[in-house]
């Protein structure tokens, strides 16, 4: 029996190639459901893996019978009859590396919800979670680039023609080398500064920044750039190595706590104790006060009039915002209604000696002269 079938394996390839291909996608669909079977007993234990989960089933769903079937051609004879399989298993093996390609992104954007989970920053102390989730965001978004690229350049490997041409090339790298370096500079230096951002981070998703005198937060940090949503709802998209090679502002480098100003022109007759009495009765009634720093200091003094300052403290930038223009409205309103003589005046001397006097006669007099003559 056993030499029966034997010669039936020897004799009929279409046999062998239709018993191999039969094999292959019981097997595909065995492994496929125990696969799954796992995973899922592994998201009920483990929650955030359920998103792992999620984004890899339809790479998987391929995977799997793509690979199967791939095995199963390779075991057909090596006959003439079977020549026409060999662009076959060249498009198998392109598809093979696409999808491990396409499983690898999916898996690597899981990982980021996954610590987006674990590290939410709508929260009101979320300074480790933005520095772990813009660790991820930029590390994966690079990861994925990598991913993509060593997928392209492992399909074009599998091309004779493609490998033939860039071995011919080999001889003139040096040059096209640094031609391609100089015309991909931006998007090199974009990328390292992308490593740099991850790893030193001068700045995190949601931080507030002061861009090209610009206020905003950082709303997405890409591969190759940073979006900054404005005060006024504009998007500011600035290239990474900006944040590397020139100066800006973070308000919320360290912790999101501020410090703001008020300025308050008076007159030299205003006393201050009272003035010191509101503003302290302001920021007892606002909200978004925080307690730290409530001052009124004078500042400058000119010839006409005094500057005062007053620090106000807040726990972020947008509340310290609305508490600045609170104290001032309400410090204005104060002066208008308890003293208005006390507004900045514009002074003046007037005089009253005999020089004066007769300076002003002569004067009223060539005019008295002048009109006499335009009458004649």
């Amino acid at each position: 029996m056993f030499d029966d079938f034997s010669l039936f394996w020897a004799h009929h390839p279409w046999g062998r190639l239709g018993l191999a291909v039969a094999a292959a996608l019981v097997l595909a669909l065995v492994l496929r459901s125990l696969a799954f079977l796992f995973l899922r007993r592994l998201a009920r234990r483990h929650p955030f893996t359920a998103s792992v989960v999620g984004r890899a089933n339809p790479p998987m769903e391929w995977l799997i019978p793509v690979l199967m079937f791939t095995v199963s051609l390779h075991l057909t004879p090596d006959i003439e009859v079977f020549r026409w399989l060999d662009p076959v298993n060249h498009l198998l093996l392109v598809l093979l590396i696409a999808i491990v390609t396409w499983l690898a992104v999916r898996c690597l954007g899981a990982m980021q919800l996954v610590a987006m989970h674990l590290y939410p920053v709508d929260r009101e102390d979320n300074l480790r979670a933005r520095q772990v989730v813009t660790q991820v965001r930029v590390l994966g978004r690079i990861a994925m680039t990598g991913v993509v690229l060593l997928g392209a350049a492992a399909i074009f490997m599998t091309i004779p023609a493609v490998r033939q041409l860039g071995t011919g090339l080999l001889a003139s790298a040096g040059v096209a080398g640094i031609a391609i370096g100089f015309a991909a500079k931006p998007v090199l230096s974009n990328l390292i500064a992308g490593v740099q951002i991850a790893l030193t981070q001068p700045i995190r998703l949601d931080d507030v920044v002061i861009v090209q005198n610009e206020w905003g937060r950082i709303e997405e940090i890409g591969a190759t750039y940073v979006v900054v949503r404005i005060w006024d709802e504009r998007r500011l998209v600035v290239p990474l190595n900006f944040f590397i090679e020139n100066p800006f502002e973070n308000w919320t480098r360290a912790t999101s706590r501020i410090t703001g100003t008020v300025f308050l022109w008076v007159d030299y007759r205003m006393p201050l104790d009272p003035l010191r009495a509101q503003l302290q009765r302001l920021c007892e009634e606002a909200p978004e006060w925080d307690r730290r720093v409530c001052v009124l200091q004078l500042v400058d003094a000119t010839d006409r009039a005094i500057q005062l300052r007053a620090l106000v403290s807040a726990a972020d930038s947008g509340r310290a915002w609305d508490l600045r223009c609170r104290v001032r409205e309400g410090l204005v309103s104060f002066v208008q209604r308890e003293y208005p003589d006390f507004l900045p005046l514009q002074r003046a001397s007037l005089s009253s000696s005999p020089a004066a006097i007769m300076a002003g006669a002569a004067v009223e007099g060539d005019v008295r002269e002048g009109a006499a003559r335009d009458e004649r």
